[in-house]
């Protein structure tokens, strides 16, 4: 039988997200709805910073990261030097979700291929 995993958005929100190699890389602050075609199409990432200053934010699709059930974590493939290295956004300034061109560089950069195409 097919397990369904089902959990409210705001469960998700303030998870934290490790790497496979057990590190800690960041945590959830939004999970983004692609209200047309009824998908989750991001998790909204915060990595580094100290009590929210300083702090990167980026929009991980959502096909990129795993439950951990036994952490109670999701798991993204990145490292935290990657993270580093990344453009990022502000709090205070997030990008254009309108613009099909940060789509698709923004699942090409997870490796991931978009569920639109």
């Amino acid at each position: 039988m097919t397990t369904i995993h089902v959990l409210s958005a705001s469960t998700l929100a303030g998870d934290r997200v490790k790497n496979p190699a057990g590190e800690h890389v960041g945590d959830i602050k939004e999970i983004m709805l692609d209200v047309d075609h009824g998908r989750i199409a991001y998790a909204v990432m915060s990595f580094g910073g100290v009590l929210g200053i300083g702090e990167k934010l980026f929009a991980v699709p959502w096909s990129a990261l795993r439950l951990d059930e036994q952490d109670e974590s999701l798991v993204l493939d990145v490292t935290k030097e990657q993270l580093k290295e990344s453009d990022g956004f502000d709090k205070d300034d997030w990008p254009n979700f309108a613009d099909a061109k940060f789509h698709t560089s923004t699942y090409e950069r997870y490796g991931q291929r978009p569920y639109w195409s």
